[in-house]
């Protein structure tokens, strides 16, 4: 396959869910795509799609959390193509708890995947798109990202922590011909929920907390019910991939654009009361 003439877009996470739906839309859009994720056995049956539909699609293996793991990926694909034009930042998962719940191992786990993850393989691909004067860094943040909600400090913090990396980055790259894009889905029909990971000390039935945690997980399964497809959150890549003038920031799903709505509409106190009594049941 000629690459000469052909955009190639990386995309971390790929092997379920969100990544998996992006990385078959950017290849379905025209992108020589790279689907990469930490066990590439995961991606067999994306292999299978990419062959059945001539997908310009390939498996690669990368490890967010590892940087030799990412310098490999990231040489092999360039030495193969000679450019990157979208790199998808979309490798992380959710660990719940109350703060007070949280030890300090698995609160600096969720940020080696989530914020170091992330830093690492931009590192790794900015060069490139620095000398091609051109490029896509697109970050998949969350809803979480701009509000927070009870049992789930750990997790958005660190799509804070992702939406301040990325404000900045974007004004530092625009010289280079390179934007930066937030993606920030609501709830998403994933397996997301089932890879979430809980504080050992949230999961102790004795825990001062036990009571809200519960009765945000039955309401966060509540609103998982009527949630939003992953095509909807890969169908925004693809649009902010293509765009002329992509927006710094795309909202996916309605559930999201109701809470920034009213977030933007209330008070703090406002907003509170409404997430305390949605959320929790308090």
């Amino acid at each position: 396959m000629s690459t000469q003439d052909q955009k190639v877009a990386v995309v971390t996470g790929s092997s379920t869910g969100i990544g998996n739906a992006t990385a078959l839309a950017l290849a379905r859009t025209g992108f020589l795509t790279y689907a990469t994720m930490r066990n590439v056995v995961k991606g067999d049956g994306m292999k299978s799609l990419a062959a059945k539909e001539k997908l310009p699609l390939r498996v690669s293996q990368l490890d967010v959390t590892d940087e030799n793991s990412i310098k490999s990926a990231i040489q092999s694909i360039l030495s193969e193509t000679g450019r990157i034009d979208v790199l998808v930042n979309n490798a992380g998962y959710g660990l719940g708890g109350a703060f007070e719940d949280l030890a300090m191992d698995e609160l600096k786990a969720q940020y080696e995947t989530n914020v170091f993850g992330l830093t690492r393989v931009t590192q790794a691909v900015l060069p490139a798109m620095r000398k091609q004067g051109s490029g896509r860094i697109i970050n998949m943040s969350s809803g979480a990202g701009r509000f927070g909600y009870p049992g789930g400090s750990a997790y958005v913090s660190s799509k804070f922590a992702i939406e301040g990396l990325s404000e900045s980055l974007a004004y530092e790259l625009e010289p280079f011909g390179i934007k930066v894009v937030l993606i920030e889905p609501g709830f998403i029909k994933t397996n997301f929920a089932s890879g979430m990971v809980f504080a050992r000390k949230a999961q102790d039935p004795k825990s001062p907390y036990s009571r809200m945690m519960q009765m945000v997980g039955s309401v966060s399964d509540k609103l998982m019910e009527n949630s939003s497809p992953p095509e909807l959150v890969a169908n925004l890549v693809v649009e902010a991939a293509v765009s002329m003038a992509p927006n710094l920031r795309y909202l996916a799903g309605k559930d999201v654009e109701q809470w920034i709505a009213a977030k933007k509409s209330m008070s703090d106190d406002e907003f509170q009361s409404m997430m305390k009594q949605g959320m929790s049941g308090v």
